[in-house]
């Protein structure tokens, strides 16, 4: 068994985004040289989410719209109270972020065969920034043969 380990960069420009990011793991898979195995991704962040879904741009809206609608950002959450807690002096007020990034999870295990990721028709890695923007790192583990 091998494994081979690589961490993506990746710029986001709004605060709440969806960015499809399987053509990166693609190529990190494809660098690896492992024809059969799994690969990990993880976020690096505690308001950033990874989801396995169509990336469809009415889609990504009506995701954002009802996330936002369950976790709004102007609710008034304890974490907010930046003058009550011990944090740098710009600390952004994100207590919905983290409420969403539980919710979706940090982190997804993609099955590789022959080489590439094992991903269905319509199905796409999507990484969801939550409290951009911001320059995000993910981690990719890929163990296998």
């Amino acid at each position: 068994m091998r494994s081979h380990y690589a961490e993506l960069t990746i710029e986001t420009t709004r605060n709440f985004e969806i960015i499809n990011v399987t053509d990166r793991l693609r190529k990190v898979t494809t660098q690896s040289g492992i024809r059969e195995g799994m690969a990990t991704v993880q976020a690096l962040h505690t308001t950033v989410a990874l989801t396995v879904n169509e990336d469809e741009e009415r889609l990504r809206h009506d995701i954002e719209n009802w996330f936002l609608s369950i976790a709004p950002r102007e609710a008034k959450w304890l974490h907010n109270d930046i003058h009550l807690r011990d944090c740098p002096p710009n600390e952004p007020e994100n207590a919905h972020a983290h409420i969403i990034q539980m919710l979706l999870g940090h982190a997804q295990t993609i099955m590789v065969h022959e080489g590439a990721p094992v991903l269905g028709t319509w199905q796409s890695l999507l990484m969801v920034e939550l409290d951009g923007p911001r320059t995000r790192r993910l981690a990719v583990q890929l163990l296998g043969v």
